[in-house]
């Protein structure tokens, strides 16, 4: 069985009353190399916020990134957070909530809260209903509030905070938490596939979309051939997605996005999804990549996690392992965008100050520079492109952002797989296979000391005349050709 390891922001969050246990802080689990190393651990994330990009948050997202059993997952934060999300899922408890809730006799009162720890709640009537919200929405800690409408209704769902709970409210936990130790919980059950259409969300304003314009009629084009039937979409199309059986994202994701709560709703609704909000969630946070790629030994620039706790000698720690320039990265950032350098200790500083405002933890990461990146594209564990980019004339990155949204690219050239290099192509293939199967662009920088892995990304550039300069139609062909396999393999029965 695997250990229990309770993180809380303060040791002093964890009661007397409560049962004895492994408790640490979270900025130890954060920094302390030694939990890094530890294996057959589950962590119970019990901070007092789970907000994006808050100390609370990133707990979770290293516990997965370290192959620990984390409660509350990532996913679980991201689809409490935003009631766009969870109310998909809460559709399929409105008849578990009404068959409970009417047998009740109604007071006066047109709302009530509901309580619930590890799955368990005080009032015996409601324990099978406190269960399944459980395990839809698995936190340790919730809170589930109910309104009278003509019936009775889940209004919010929202996690608990270890630090503020009552006598009676600890008392409960202690006996939940007990109990909670020798069982485990279910996963929702995800509903088949049928038909073959196939929705492509893309934001036709974006200045940098992952597909052009001519890219995605290449796509459409390459549908039909295929018997499948290719709409283009747009974030206004959110409703009637569940009519489609597939979804491609063509849009640059991000967490707190749109785009990752098409991919949710795609998965609820047991769609074929690409890219799948597992992929979103890990690719688009450096922090969970470079901790992930250095878990799994695989080369990559030195890199440092930089906690906000550090910003007074900040400089003091990058000294000590970096020369400079050094590259200074938001966790979440795509296209170049959120990626500094910084050229002395007084530009360190000011930067990270400015980063340091919006998140908990940044990445500073050794320079290398090199005249390109290689990108490999690796579809369902299988090389399909490779392509380098050159770096933006006299600037350090492939994309320069310049002011008012302005910006510039450098060259690039297609490659056919199996003439460029191999170990290249190698450990893209590795790094890539440790997020998914689905779509990723694997960044890797090659000099006289090796590879280097730079990131994996879960919605990979494809444009007309870049990316498929070598394979031409037979890449778009190649893409929707797995769309289908996935497809027919959910309609026989399959994964």
């Amino acid at each position: 069985m695997a250990k229990h390891l309770i993180v809380v922001d303060q040791l002093k969050d964890w009661h007397p009353e409560l049962p004895e246990a492994a408790v640490i802080g979270v900025d130890d689990y954060l920094s302390d190399p030694r939990y890094l190393q530890m294996r057959q651990v589950q962590v119970i994330n019990l901070c007092r916020s789970y907000r994006y990009q808050s100390a609370g948050y990133y707990c979770s997202l290293l516990a997965e990134a370290r192959g620990h059993r984390v409660l509350p997952a990532v996913n679980t934060l991201l689809d409490l957070s935003a009631r766009a999300i969870y109310s998909l899922q809460m559709e399929d408890l409105e008849d578990a909530v009404e068959k409970t809730l009417r047998r009740l006799e109604r007071s006066e009162s047109e709302s009530f809260t509901l309580d619930i720890f590890f799955g368990e709640c005080i009032h015996r009537q409601l324990r099978n209903l406190a269960r399944q919200l459980f395990e839809t929405f698995p936190c340790p800690l919730l809170q589930v509030a109910f309104q009278y409408q003509g019936g009775w209704q889940i209004a919010a769902i929202r996690p608990l905070a270890l630090n503020r709970l009552d006598p009676e409210q600890v008392e409960m936990l202690a006996t939940a938490f007990t109990r909670y130790q020798s069982r485990r919980w279910r996963s929702p059950r995800v509903r088949a596939a049928s038909r073959y259409d196939l929705a492509i969300l893309h934001n036709p304003d974006d200045p940098l979309p992952p597909s052009d314009a001519r890219a995605l009629k290449q796509f459409v084009k390459a549908g039909k051939k295929l018997g499948v039937e290719v709409d283009l979409i747009t974030r206004r199309d959110y409703a009637r997605l569940a009519e489609y059986d597939a979804l491609f994202i063509r849009d640059t994701t991000r967490i707190n996005h749109y785009t990752f709560r098409f991919a949710k709703k795609a998965d609820s609704e047991g769609m074929v999804v690409i890219d799948d909000p597992v992929s979103i969630m890990r690719c688009t946070n450096k922090v969970y990549l470079a901790e992930l790629l250095q878990a799994n030994r695989l080369p990559t620039p030195l890199t440092r996690i930089l906690h906000k706790r550090d910003e007074k000698r900040v400089a003091q720690i990058v000294e000590h392992q970096f020369d400079y320039p050094v590259v200074l990265k938001v966790p979440d950032g795509s296209f170049s965008l959120g990626v500094f350098k910084a050229g002395d200790r007084a530009e360190l500083q000011q930067i990270c100050a400015r980063m340091f405002r919006d998140s908990e933890l940044i990445l500073a990461q050794e320079y290398l520079y090199t005249e390109f990146d290689w990108r490999v594209g690796i579809l369902n564990r299988t090389p399909v492109f490779v392509c380098q980019y050159f770096m933006s004339r006299q600037h350090w990155q492939i994309v320069n952002h310049g002011p008012g949204g302005r910006f510039s690219e450098g060259g690039y050239k297609a490659w056919p797989v199996g003439e460029a290099p191999a170990e290249v192509v190698s450990v893209a293939l590795q790094a890539a296979n440790l997020i998914g199967d689905g779509l990723y662009g694997v960044d890797v920088k090659q000099n006289e000391g090796g590879v280097y892995v730079i990131e994996v990304n879960d919605n990979p550039n494809l444009e007309a005349g870049v990316e498929d300069a070598f394979l031409k139609d037979e890449l778009y062909s190649l893409i929707l050709r797995e769309f289908v396999r996935r497809l027919d393999s959910r309609k026989q029965g399959g994964v």
